[in-house]
């Protein structure tokens, strides 16, 4: 099979794993995981690899994400694994992070944004972007591709404000920081997601895929 079959093949095996096919979404973890877990293993810090076998827990967050997580297209093979393989370490650093507290609330983020998929092959390309519930529902699909792209410092600090509508104070508490190192880490974190949805309209998924 040619690079060019390839790339055909995930965006084709990314529409119907979007709409449920679950012959496409094993096909995409038998035919990625191994890329996908060795990539994570090489950026993952000694102490999240010390939790376990990491490619069961890649192999289950990969899941998730696929089933779960920001749909996306795009045709190319590399920019789907490099994608995946920023969001399944985000994924991971999380559980790490906050194993002993509450989990994020993944059920009100689903509610909250929107199913649309995100085009990434049509990234940078002039469209038209009319004022309608297609234009809105397109924008969260971009927003929640982005944040999850973040790293899970920022993004927690969004989740906690902007979608659990939690206070400064009440999300300090949350983090076990206090309220003013809240704000901080909050304010920080808008200028990321800007960044990340700015570079993912231009279509350079390898630089959102790559930073650290």
């Amino acid at each position: 099979m040619s690079d060019r079959d390839g790339d055909d093949a995930i965006t084709a095996t990314l529409r119907s794993a979007h709409a449920g096919d679950r012959r496409a979404l094993h096909t995409l973890i038998r035919d990625h995981l191994p890329w996908i877990e060795a990539r994570v293993r090489q950026r993952l810090s000694p102490a999240v690899r010390a939790e376990g076998d990491t490619q069961d827990f890649v192999q289950e967050a990969l899941l998730e994400v696929l089933r779960d997580g920001p749909k996306f297209e795009i045709d190319s093979t590399d920019g789907f694994r490099a994608l995946m393989a920023r969001i399944v370490e985000n994924t991971l650093i999380d559980r790490q992070r906050y194993m002993h507290r509450q989990q994020r609330d993944r059920r009100r983020q689903q509610d909250l944004l929107s199913d649309s998929v995100v085009d990434l092959s049509a990234a940078g390309r002039s469209t038209a972007s009319p004022a309608s519930h297609a234009a809105r529902s397109e924008q969260q699909a971009w927003l929640r591709l982005a944040l999850e792209l973040l790293d899970p410092e920022a993004r927690e600090a969004i989740e906690l404000r902007d979608w659990q509508e939690l206070s400064f104070a009440e999300a300090g508490a949350r983090l076990g920081i206090t309220e003013e190192a809240m704000r901080k880490r909050y304010r920080r974190a808008l200028p990321k997601l800007a960044r990340k949805l700015e570079v993912l309209r231009r279509g350079a998924w390898r630089d959102v895929a790559d930073d650290r």
